[in-house]
């Protein structure tokens, strides 16, 4: 069956349908291009900004250069 085959059905298709169909097509694509995709079951670390008193100073550092030039 091809797309031009496909598409008038696609259209009848109610939202929540469609939303499944893409996000279907888009885990087979990822698969095929071995791409790792997230996991519902794993964790995963998020960096906060808290305490990182390295980069504050860094950027401090940064600011108070470009201050002093003209």
């Amino acid at each position: 069956m091809s797309l031009t085959e496909l598409i008038p059905d696609i259209r009848m298709l109610e939202r929540a349908d469609k939303l499944r169909l893409i996000q279907l097509l888009h885990v087979d694509l990822a698969q095929e291009e071995g791409i790792p995709l997230l996991s519902v079951d794993a964790e995963y670390p998020i960096w906060m900004p808290l305490e990182a008193f390295d980069a504050a100073d860094t950027l401090l550092q940064m600011l108070q250069t470009n201050q002093a030039e003209p």
